[in-house]
């Protein structure tokens, strides 16, 4: 089972404070018990909003909207993917991670990411070729 963890934003990593040394050292020692045990697969910090846009979707028309965006709580400040044996393992190991937002109140939220098998008869053998296709072609790159 593959799962997202979602680390929530604060109002120190939406004004781009940087996380101190002692932190970083912290996440960094987390990360590799993460790589050693096998589960991480991928894991990053994001930029604050204010660098990024959203883009509204209604009917054929498209809006682009800048950021910042001002829900704090709702958006996210970085992430991990990790392969885990269930939601359980997933908490585990999430209730070991450093506090990512210290001094104020943090939450890091945890979302299983859809496997091919969970979308039944609609997945034709034709789309699950065109998706292997495109994992593959991802790697490359």
């Amino acid at each position: 089972m593959r799962f997202m963890i979602i680390v929530k934003a604060s109002p120190d990593s939406e004004a781009g404070v940087m996380p101190s040394e002692e932190l970083m050292t912290a996440m960094g020692n987390f990360n590799e018990e993460l790589a050693k045990a096998g589960i991480l697969i991928d894991c990053d910090g994001l930029q604050p909003s204010s660098k990024g846009a959203r883009v509204r979707f209604s009917g054929d028309e498209r809006t682009v909207i800048d950021g910042p965006f001002a829900e704090t709580k709702e958006l996210i400040a970085g992430y991990w993917l990790w392969q885990v044996k269930s939601k359980e393992e997933a908490i585990e190991w999430v209730k070991r991670c450093p506090n990512p937002m210290p001094g104020t109140e943090a939450e890091i939220e945890i979302r299983q990411v859809y496997e091919a098998e969970d979308f039944g008869a609609e997945f034709t053998p034709q789309l699950r070729e065109q998706e292997e296709r495109v994992r593959a072609q991802a790697k490359k790159h």
